[in-house]
């Protein structure tokens, strides 16, 4: 995509980016950016939409699919390795989705952009069940004028 700012902030964004070989994400943020996305999302990845409401799988524009799975939270980061190859499973959220993946103890390493912005009400990344100690090691952390970014390895 064209235009923004060639930074810090861009190169680590697109450092993220360009490592991700499928994504899985929650069907709320499947809803939500559905129509934002239009006919050629950013993805260019398989996407695995964890639902308890079936669809058939939905082919777009640039090499992006989005595959509804309804059989539990095990099956779509399995099925997001198979399609990955030699790429990242990222999981994209929202914060329930990422809140699951944790509790589950399925999640090897979390990279938060925090950016000073007050965005209003939300959901807590940190909170519920599974949000208990772990173990952490703080692989990153960039400051830059524009945001805060935080990269860590769970202990296994």
């Amino acid at each position: 995509m064209t235009g923004g700012d060639e930074n810090r902030d861009s190169e680590l964004v697109r450092e993220w980016f360009d490592a991700i070989g499928a994504v899985v994400m929650g069907r709320m943020m499947y809803d939500t950016g559905e129509e934002f996305w239009g006919d050629n999302p950013t993805f260019r990845t398989p996407v695995f939409v964890l639902t308890n409401r079936p669809r058939p799988t939905l082919v777009k524009e640039g090499a992006t699919t989005f595959t509804f799975v309804t059989d539990g939270v095990h099956s779509a980061p399995e099925q997001a390795k198979a399609a990955a190859g030699d790429g990242n499973v990222d999981i994209g959220g929202g914060a329930s989705t990422v809140r699951q993946y944790l509790a589950a103890g399925l999640v090897d390493e979390l990279q938060l952009h925090v950016v000073p912005a007050l965005l209003g009400d939300g959901l807590r990344l940190f909170e519920g069940p599974g949000a208990g100690p772990r173990g952490l090691r703080q692989l990153r952390v960039v400051e830059t004028p524009s945001a805060t970014h935080l990269k860590y390895r769970f202990e296994k």
